[in-house]
Formats: structure tokens, sequence, C-alpha cells
């Protein structure tokens, strides 16, 4: 290296060295730092993916062995009595238009006229108001063979927020019948003397919650209160009061008890102005029960203790049913107890020739039953039961001794019976119906009568309903009956001939609010007595048309 170099070397790295002294010299606070740029990113490796190749099903050439169980399509209920009592030729029903508003009118060779309506209001869903009216006047072949009947009514029910279920009804009537029945008919009579006129108002309250509380309560109680009167000229009066307060609480599915309390009380006057006569006849009950319900048992066991004036008695209330698992087979049996009320109002739904009572009583019945009931192919059913009964204070009917136009009500100690009550039928949907029922009734043992007056012995019951066309219905019944004992002026026993009675209707829509219908009543025109001295309507046709309106 020559002396130039080595010179221009050493001057350098002095400028260099004097350069780095100034610059520390100038800032000795200055931190530190490291700055690192970098244009890496991390990123992960790409997964490996699995292809799914949809291979074709294999061809399946057996066929599948589908096995159906579809529930028989009938209800069954628990097995309630019915009441042994005589009961009053009631008038052929005519089947109502069922519409929300209709008015039906029609007219007959014996009833002139006939008028029915009734209206419908509310939201169909909470809150529903019904209006309805009934009128009727008849005529037969006899000297003042005829009744009438005029009745309105109107009901109500709401069903609140709060899982509640109101409902209500009030309503009059008259009934309106002449005292024909008189032996000799050579007799003179006014129309006054024979006019018997019955007037009725009556409402009833009751409410019931939809669904058990959270505890497993249900209620349903409920209050009706009647006035019952007569046009005689000793005047007879009748108020009704009936409270019922029923609760039942469920343990689980199986278990439940029930508890209820009535109290039926009535009240009769006999008013002549100068005199009065008042009879009280108040019936208290307590029933309680424990319930067992299974698939295959129902066993429903209790007793109702009941008070009535001074007397006191324990009856019996114990059931059972038991049941195949197809329900299409069940076992009954039964021993039970229960009271017919005593009551000028009921006596006269009876019988309504009958004079005012003297005194009232009610009729306490109790019943050992074993029977069956089931269905079969989903639309056939039947039932049987056989009872052994007992009757203690049963009211019987018998003619007076003057001219037997009236009925005395008496008071048997005691009748023993034998009850065979059998049921077919067979249902077809809403198109078709048939029923026939028999019942037939052994009085044993009757204590102080010499018979059980009016009460029938043997009854057959058969009905038909069929939608014949869309827009065509048809609807036929036969009644036919054993002729009951009645008691003579000698206090002998006599028995007459029986009832057979054959009554058709048909009902055919018209327009979309015009119907045609017809009722052909005793179409045999068998003039049968239901009871002694009164000879019932032959044969009888009637007629009209309803209108309906205002439909959804």
């Amino acid at each position: 290296m020559n002396n130039i170099a080595v010179i221009k070397v050493v001057t350098m790295s002095a400028c260099l060295i004097g350069a780095g002294m100034a610059a520390l010299a100038q800032d000795t606070t200055k931190r530190k730092t490291i700055d690192i740029t970098s244009t890496f990113k991390p990123v992960l490796r790409e997964a490996s993916k699995i292809n799914f190749n949809a291979a074709p099903p294999l061809v399946d050439t057996s066929r599948p062995a589908l096995n159906y169980n579809i529930p028989v399509q009938n209800l069954y209920f628990t097995y309630q009595p019915a009441e042994l009592k005589p009961v009053a030729l009631q008038m052929d029903s005519i089947n109502s238009w069922l519409y929300n508003n209709y008015i039906k009118v029609g007219i007959g060779n014996v009833h002139q006229p006939y008028v029915k309506a009734g209206f419908s209001f509310g939201d169909n869903k909470n809150t529903f108001f019904n209006v309805f009216a009934n009128y009727y006047n008849s005529k037969g072949d006899k000297e003042f063979q005829k009744n009438s009947l005029a009745s309105v009514g109107a009901a109500v029910t709401y069903k609140t927020p709060k899982n509640l279920e109101w409902n209500g009804t009030l309503g009059f009537s008259s009934d309106d019948y002449y005292l024909y029945g008189f032996r000799p008919e050579t007799l003179q009579f006014t129309k006054r003397d024979l006019r018997q006129r019955f007037q009725t108002i009556e409402g009833k309250v009751h409410f019931r919650n939809i669904e058990p509380t959270e505890f497993g309560l249900s209620y349903h109680p409920s209050l009706r209160v009647s006035v019952f009167g007569d046009n005689h000229d000793v005047k007879g009066r009748e108020a009704n009061t009936v409270l019922n307060l029923p609760l039942e609480k469920s343990f689980g599915d199986e278990f439940a008890f029930k508890l209820g309390v009535t109290a039926d009380l009535t009240n009769y006057q006999m008013d002549s102005g100068s005199n009065k006569f008042t009879d009280n006849n108040n019936l208290y009950q307590v029933s309680a029960a424990v319930l067992y319900k299974t698939p295959n048992l129902y066993i429903h066991g209790g007793v109702i203790p009941t008070w009535q004036s001074d007397r006191f008695n324990l009856l019996p209330n114990l059931m059972a049913d038991i049941s195949t698992n197809d329900k299409q087979l069940t076992l009954q049996l039964g021993w039970i107890g229960y009271y017919l009320k005593g009551s000028y109002q009921r006596f006269a739904s009876i019988n309504p020739w009958l004079a005012q009572p003297d005194s009232l009583r009610n009729t306490r019945v109790e019943e050992r039953y074993a029977g069956f009931k089931g269905s079969l192919a989903g639309h056939f059913s039947y039932s049987a039961k056989i009872g052994l009964q007992t009757f203690t204070d049963m009211a019987l009917f018998t003619n007076d001794t003057v001219d037997g136009k009236t009925f005395k009500t008496i008071y048997e100690p005691k009748i023993k019976a034998v009850n065979l009550h059998t049921e077919v039928g067979y249902n077809i949907g809403e198109k078709f119906n048939a029923t026939a029922a028999v019942n037939l009734n052994w009085f044993t043992k009757v204590e102080r009568e010499l018979k059980a007056w009016g009460l029938i012995p043997v009854e057959l019951n058969v009905g038909l309903r069929w939608q014949m066309m869309k827009d065509l219905w048809f609807h036929t019944d036969l009644w036919a009956w054993n002729s009951p004992r009645w008691r003579g002026k000698d206090g002998l026993s006599y028995k007459g001939d029986g009832g057979f009675d054959l009554n058709a209707g048909a009902e055919f829509r018209i327009t979309k609010n015009f119907n045609l219908w017809l009722q052909m009543n005793n179409i045999l025109n068998n003039k049968y007595e239901r009871w002694n001295q009164y000879e019932v309507f032959g044969f009888n046709i009637l007629g009209g048309i309803t209108y309906s309106f205002n439909q959804k």
C-alpha cells in the first residue's frame, strides 16, 4: 500500500470515530429499541377431504305386514240406573233442524198450529246465547180431548280466560190439559170445570272448571230454582230449590276421590184464602266415594248419608266395570241407592191428570244389578242388565172413585221388583242409526196395595234415523208395551189392552234456507190408554216448513 492510501484510511477512520462520539455526546437519555420487519404469514395446511359416493338402494321385493289397531268408535259411559216410575205418554218429537237460527211452523189434523223457533248469538268461541220458543195446540175427536203448550226460554254459556265455564238458563212454560176421561161420558161439565193448567218458572245456574286445577281438583256446583202452580179454586203452589256442590280430587291417573253435598228443598202449599196447608219436603245428601281407574278396570266405592225430616238413611254407592283390552266386552256390577223426589211438579210431569196431592214423600230406591255391554265390528253395540230393586214410599196413581177423571196420589210402603233391560244398536257415522231396547219388570212383592198401579211391566222401544240422500232425512219410532194394572171403584185389579204406536217422519231440503218436513204419528190408529179412561189421539199427520237464516 502506498502512502497516499494509508493517509486516506486513517483520515476516514478518524472522521467516523469523531462523528460517533459527537452523537453520543448529543443525547444520552434515548432508550434502545429494536424494529423487526417481516412479511411471513402463518397458514394451516389444507385438510384432506373424503369423497362420498351414494350407492343406489337394493330392491326390496318383500311385502310388509302392516297391522293397524283402530279403536272402536263407540262411547260407553258409566252405568246410570234408569228410574222405574209411571210416565205419561209424551208427544211424538220431531227432529230439530240444526241451524243457528230457525223458525219452524206446521199444521195438521190434530195440531193446529205448531210453531217452534230458536235464535243464537255470541262469538261461538267463548260466548253463546240462545233464545227459544215453542207453541202448539192439539184437539182430538173426543169432546174436551185437547191440550196446549206454550214455552219460552233463554240459555247462556260463557267461558272465562281463567279456565271456567258459566252456564245459565231461564224459562217459562204453561201447559193446559182438559180432564176428558170422566165416566160415564153422559156427565155434563163446562170447559172451566175440566181445564187444568200448570205454569212453571224455572232458572238454573252452574259453573265448572274446564280443566282440573294444578292440584287435580274438578268442581261443578249448580243451583236450580223453580216455582210451580195450578189454576184450581184452591190454589196449589210449590217452590223447589236444588243446590248441588260436587268436588273431585285426582291422585295421578288411577285414583280419585269424590265428595258432594246436595240440598233438595220443596215447599208445597194449598191456599183457599182463609185456610192454608203447607208441606215441607226437604232432602239432604252427602256423597263420598273413592275411584280406581285403569284401562281394564273401573271401581267406584262409596256411601251416601241422607236426611229427610227426622229420618236418616245410609245408601250404598258401589259400582265396578271390568273390560277386555279391546273394549268389546265389559262386565258391570253394582249395589246402589238413590231417591226419586216427591214434588207436585214432578208428579204432574208423570201424570198430567192428577189431582192435587195431599202430601209429598220421596221414594227411596235400592238396587243390586249385574250386566254386560260391548261392541262388535265397530258399528254394533249391545248391553244387558238384570237388577233386584226395592222401592220405599213409591208414588202410585189411581182413578178417583167419583167419575175417574182425576188421579189420586198414593204411597206404597214397599215394592220389590226384578228388572231386565236389554239394548242393541247399529251406527254408521251420522248417516244411519238404529236402536232397540226392551225393559221388563216383574213386581214380586207389593206390601199394602193389591198391585203396582200404573207401572208398565213390559216395554219395547225401537228407533231409526237415516240420511237417505244428501238433503233427505228419514226417521221412524215404535213404542209397544203391555198395559199396566189399574184399580177399579170396587178396589179390584183390572188390565186393559196394550199399546202399539208407530211413528214416521221425513225432512227434505229444498233451498239453502228452506226445508219441508212431514210427521205421522200413531200410523196404525191404535187408540190405547196409557192411563185408565184417557184414550190417546188416533192417527195424526203434521207437516210444514222450516226457515233458517244467518248461517255460517
